[in-house]
């Protein structure tokens, strides 16, 4: 049984801990000994993780959970969005992966979340992989998207506002959308989807990875939102709820900037098509490693938060003063069908399918 090696700029050994998530830590210690009285035992949630040919970054959370019903729900239920944040981590687990006939002992963090990467021989394509929690004899599955060495093309998606409607910008409705609302109420962003199944039947195989601010615990009722609206399947990158280590609360921001540079270097022949949205920091940060990174951006699609002509107007100013700047080509629309066609008038997508076809009417 081989052990994983982490990738980690530091460790908790390394620094002091923040007072936030020293309590954090000594809620969830009392929350899991309770959990565990009333028989709770350890599961994995798995997610979606990516890799390349020789190695692979593997994606999930231990949580406790009661045993499962006898008897199934006959429909499934319709989940407020404040239940995703209740789940007890079981963050002493460790957890035995399968990759390729080969095991590797992976360790979640203080929340829970196993995001380790691990040595795998691995064609390109989509493989699953199993996990087991040490305590149990069960194991789950896993899938793990693996991009081949001559891929030179990929998407990198932000979630809210850009695929789902969930107007951050007002953050009493953001509230509301997040922890209220049922996970089936919620609306996807008009005609983003088609443009992606656009795009990539340009770049048949290109990955697609979900940059997002949004913490591991709603992972799944994202993952089940993008199936629901026919958005590509790809791995979700989300950072953590509550306290770190050394912050009060984590920082969005810095994951995302973080995330894109992880990217540059495990991909640096790829270049991504960064697509975003104006409500937030998406343009400062996509404007920034644009800047750090040209080779590794063809484009940034931008979604405005209003549909007004003015302020497309004044999108396709800002496209051109940002264009200009970076040398990358930027487009700004207010919905998918527009940022398609800015996207085709720039040549950053074609309109035609590599087999020679009509790849947009």
């Amino acid at each position: 049984m081989s052990r994983a090696r982490v990738v980690s700029m530091d460790t908790a050994s390394e620094r002091r801990m923040h007072r936030a998530a020293r309590i954090d830590d000594a809620v969830n210690r009392f929350r899991a000994a309770h959990a565990r009285r009333r028989g709770y035992r350890p599961i994995v949630i798995p997610y979606v993780g990516y890799g390349s040919p020789t190695w692979v970054r593997v994606l999930a959370r231990v949580v406790l959970a009661a045993p499962p019903p006898a008897m199934p729900p006959r429909r499934e239920p319709r989940v407020r969005g404040w239940r995703s944040f209740m789940a007890v981590p079981a963050n002493g687990v460790p957890v035995v992966a399968v990759i390729a006939g080969v095991e590797h002992v992976l360790h979640p963090d203080r929340g829970g979340v196993i995001d380790e990467v691990v040595d795998a021989t691995l064609p390109p394509g989509t493989h699953t992989i199993e996990l087991r929690p040490t305590e149990s004899m069960g194991f789950t599955t896993a899938q793990v998207t693996v991009i081949g060495d001559e891929e030179t093309f990929g998407i990198v998606s932000d979630v809210d506002d850009t695929v789902m409607v969930t107007a951050l910008p007002r953050p009493l409705l953001a509230a509301w959308n997040t922890f209220v609302l049922s996970e089936h109420a919620r609306v996807p962003t008009p005609g983003m989807s088609v443009m992606y199944e656009r795009v990539l039947v340009q770049h048949p195989g290109a990955p697609v990875l979900y940059l997002s601010t949004g913490a591991w615990n709603v992972a799944p009722a994202l993952r089940r939102f993008l199936t629901r609206n026919l958005f590509p399947t790809g791995p979700l990158l989300l950072t953590h709820w509550g306290p770190t280590h050394d912050r009060f609360f984590r920082n969005g921001f810095r994951h995302k900037v973080d995330t894109l540079e992880r990217l540059a270097r495990e991909f640096p022949r790829i270049r991504w098509l960064l697509i975003g949205d104006d409500g937030q920091h998406d343009e400062t940060i996509y404007g920034g490693f644009a800047l750090a990174h040209p080779a590794n951006v063809s484009g940034v699609a931008i979604r405005q938060l209003t549909a007004s002509e003015a302020v497309l107007a004044g999108g396709r100013k800002k496209s051109d003063a940002r264009t200009s700047l970076s040398g990358i080509p930027w487009v700004y629309g207010h919905d998918g069908s527009h940022l398609l066609a800015e996207l085709k008038r720039l040549g950053v997508v074609g309109s035609r399918t590599p087999e020679g076809g009509t790849g947009v009417p």
